[in-house]
């Protein structure tokens, strides 16, 4: 087994959603990033590559490459997933906490866990969501952004 851990952090911009784990969460802002700048599968895809000792996201789709421009970051996941089976591994389980004020990510935890875990082929029961805010500290506090962290055990069966 093997288990790997992931961050990923974005700045607010202008817009009216985020895009959290492949579910879009109306918000009074929008998040600056080279893709969708979706931090939950960022952070998730970080975990997973970091499991099987590849690199980071940003060196399978790097933000230099046009490609990646306002990309879906489900397509990052998916060919994690594949980089995942390729190796004769599956996930254990993936734990993931959202660090922000705002958004109220309760709501749509569930959407969430429902479409990681059909992205990653598993049982539902082996994805968590949840979040946490910094009490109104740093930059998650003053609202200027929002994080993610993921940690993952992947196993060969």
């Amino acid at each position: 087994m093997r288990i790997g851990q992931g961050f990923d952090v974005h700045a607010f911009g202008e817009g009216d959603h985020v895009m959290l784990g492949g579910v879009r969460v109306p918000h009074a802002r929008g998040v600056l990033a080279h893709s969708d700048g979706d931090v939950v599968l960022h952070a998730l895809c970080d975990a997973l590559l970091g499991a099987l000792a590849l690199g980071d996201i940003g060196k399978h789709f790097p933000p230099s490459d046009e490609t990646w421009r306002g990309a879906d970051s489900r397509q990052f996941v998916r060919a994690v997933a594949a980089m995942l089976a390729e190796r004769g591994y599956v996930l254990g389980n993936a734990d993931i906490t959202v660090i922000c004020e705002a958004p109220k990510v309760g709501p749509h935890a569930q959407a969430i866990r429902e479409v990681i875990a059909t992205d990653l082929g598993v049982e539902l029961d082996r994805i968590s969501v949840k979040a946490t805010t910094t009490e109104t500290l740093g930059f998650t506090g003053r609202r200027e952004g929002i994080a993610a962290l993921a940690t993952v055990l992947v196993v060969r069966p």
